[in-house]
């Protein structure tokens, strides 16, 4: 079995900064590509924002300079840093992963995500 399990998430005031992270653990042999996604009310899931296992990022150019992705492999996290949060910014973050189970086995993984809320 593999979990993932979002957290960081919250009340947050316009230009305000949060860090999310993702914890994955489980029958996991290694982790290929992280992301992190978002919903917000009323609108379709959306890219936000992807790691590779070499660490190479890319961005949607709706937050790019403002929220970064990183990854800490040892600890099979992955990382969303926000800054300067804006009230559009308001969804539910999704994190989702690409890995290898222990087996060989290829696998995309959900986490339940987490709210984050942008507002005065």
């Amino acid at each position: 079995q593999v979990q993932l399990v979002e957290s960081g998430g919250g009340l947050v005031q316009p230009g305000g900064s949060l860090r999310l992270s993702c914890a994955a653990s489980g029958t996991i042999l290694a982790i290929n590509v992280m992301r992190w996604y978002r919903q917000a009310p009323g609108k379709q899931r959306e890219l936000v924002a992807t790691i590779t296992i070499g660490g190479s990022t890319n961005y949607t150019v709706f937050v790019k300079g403002r929220f970064t992705i990183s990854r800490d492999d040892r600890k099979r996290k992955a990382y969303l840093q926000k800054n300067n949060l804006k009230t559009k910014n308001t969804a539910v973050y999704y994190c989702n992963v690409d890995l290898v189970r222990i087996g060989g086995s290829w696998g995309g993984y959900w986490g339940q995500g987490t709210q984050v809320t942008v507002s005065s």
